[in-house]
């Protein structure tokens, strides 16, 4: 089963240029702990405890047992990557022919101990809203937690984070991969989308066998990651997916080629 998901990211001090940089073509120390690790088959702990976006006490199992779950791991306070991730969740979601609530569950966890339910229920609100049907909201869940339950759900998920440096005075940051998962109706790991794009198709199949209790394949673990920080300008810089380069110079090169065998065309017909 194939993911959609953006490619591997450069990163270089705030303010200087990565691409076409021999020295910065490599991954920073700090993301070799902060990946993906594809634990399929991996059982959660589902007696783990977390808050809903109500402050209810809750167990992680209670969203399991009859019907599939997509998780994501994120932080509310996040402005771009998990902000992203998300997005491209509902955009996936919006043409899934599957309803959340009824044909499955979707679980939102922040990796952040100190984030409170006030700020799930923000969220959670704004993206019901933007997915566009209140009356599935039942089916989303956003969940805050202490750092024992985050870490024990974060190793069983095999997402891999660290807490970033930063001004005193403000949120914490992370750094993080960008991933959403589907966890079988028993709380096994069935499939990763990696990335911040998700292919509605892949989503909807993954949320069909994982209904079985089916375990999906590995996908291609090219990541995009969120943010690392430069103690030197105390702020952080976003980490650039070199996709979007990618995808900008086959696109450039895709239409000078059109242009050209048109040109040449014009200039037969005349000839």
């Amino acid at each position: 089963m194939a993911a959609a998901s953006p490619g591997l990211g450069q990163v270089a001090p705030y303010g200087e240029k990565t691409m076409g940089d021999p020295a910065q073509d490599h991954l920073p120390d700090i993301l070799n702990t902060v990946k993906i690790d594809q634990r399929l088959g991996q059982q959660l702990p589902l007696d783990a405890q977390f808050r809903d976006e109500s402050g209810k006490t809750i167990r992680l199992g209670d969203y399991f047992g009859k019907k599939p779950v997509i998780l994501s791991l994120v932080y509310y306070q996040c402005q771009i990557l998990c902000m992203e991730d998300l997005n491209g969740l509902v955009g996936a979601l919006e043409m899934v022919n599957l309803t959340p609530g009824k044909d499955f569950q979707i679980v939102i966890v922040s990796i952040d101990p100190a984030e409170t339910p006030a700020m799930a229920a923000a969220k959670k609100a704004f993206y019901v809203k933007r997915y566009g049907k209140l009356e599935t909201a039942a089916g989303w869940h956003f969940l805050t937690g202490n750092q024992p339950e985050i870490k024990a759900l974060a190793q069983a998920v095999g997402f891999g984070y660290v807490r970033m440096p930063g001004p005193a005075d403000k949120p914490p940051m992370f750094a993080h991969a960008s991933s959403i998962e589907v966890v079988t109706p028993e709380g096994r790991m069935a499939q990763y989308y990696l990335g911040v794009e998700y292919s509605p198709r892949d989503v909807q199949l993954g949320l069909v066998e994982a209904s079985h209790n089916t375990i999906g394949s590995p996908v291609d673990n090219i990541l995009t990651y969120c943010y690392r920080y430069d103690p030197k300008l105390n702020r952080h810089s976003l980490v650039v997916a070199r996709i979007v380069q990618a995808g900008c110079l086959l696109t450039f090169l895709g239409l000078g080629s059109f242009m050209l065998v048109s040109f040449r065309r014009d200039f037969k017909g005349k000839g």
